[in-house]
């Protein structure tokens, strides 16, 4: 296994290891190493949004990076999924070579091309890896797997706000990435497609055991699908919590509630 050290003001690279190197999901903390973030800072001009971030995560974990707004946890999933640089720190990503070393990032907005059809926007998700009939087979295997195999023709003015987010997930998922960032993105939607989803990227996340990094406002989508936990408070880790629950997990159930509990009482400086 190779390792890759980003250090500040370097291009990052968006990167992940290939399907062979995953880990069984989910992962146990032992597993290998996915990341490693070590002293990440980041300013804006006098403005300090992350102040020292450490952070180890194994393959194949899936975690949630939660906080109040302006509290720094979509600035650190931009450095990690390589869109941003730290001002000082470093980022290790373990993996193979460069191409296996595969990130994407979803977004809150599908942000589909509205003049591309369904499968050609999750054949985007593909470029300078595959093209041609490789691309749109894998395309529509993709699509198979959220649910839209018969809407690949499809412009995405006729889906709902649901199935925009479905191909939003499948041109993330197409290249099988090693690290999948999340931002939001079903903050948009209403509370029963949201839970479908959730259930939908659950799914998808066992069978491929990609890392994911899920930042949410949601403390209910956070113990939902989050092996652990973590809770960033005025640029730091205040709280880093592992959730052992079995899956799938029950809403509403005093287990989950336990731990919505503690992450609150955390958030909101209680206790």
């Amino acid at each position: 296994m190779s390792v890759i050290a980003l250090h500040p003001k370097q291009p990052q690279e968006a990167n992940g290891p290939s399907a062979t190197m995953r880990t069984p999901s989910p992962a146990s903390p032992s597993a290998p190493l996915a990341f490693s973030l070590r002293g990440i800072a980041k300013r804006f001009g006098e403005k300090t949004v992350l102040d020292g971030i450490d952070l180890d995560v194994p393959q194949g974990q899936f975690v949630a990076v939660i906080g109040k707004s302006g509290c720094g946890k979509s600035t650190l999933l931009r450095i990690l999924a390589g869109l941003d640089s730290p001002t000082s720190g470093s980022l290790t990503v373990a993996g193979g070579s460069a191409s296996e070393r595969r990130s994407r990032i979803m977004f809150q907005e599908p942000r589909l091309l509205p003049w591309a059809r369904i499968a050609r926007n999750v054949e985007i998700g593909l470029t300078g890896i595959a093209k041609g009939e490789v691309a749109r087979d894998l395309s529509l295997q993709i699509l198979k797997e959220v649910g839209l195999a018969d809407r690949a023709e499809e412009w995405p003015s006729v889906l709902s706000g649901g199935q925009k987010q479905r191909v939003a997930l499948a041109r993330a998922l197409v290249a099988h990435p090693f690290i999948l960032a999340l931002d939001e993105p079903l903050g948009a939607l209403d509370a029963l497609t949201r839970i479908e989803m959730q259930q939908l990227l659950e799914r998808i996340w066992q069978q491929q055991s990609f890392t994911a990094v899920l930042v949410t406002h949601d403390v209910t989508e956070a113990v939902a699908l989050a092996d652990r936990v973590v809770v960033i408070d005025k640029g730091r880790i205040a709280l880093d919590l592992p959730i052992p629950l079995a899956r799938p997990r029950g809403h509403g159930s005093a287990e989950t509630a336990r731990f919505e509990g503690q992450i609150l009482d955390r958030l909101f400086g209680r206790g």
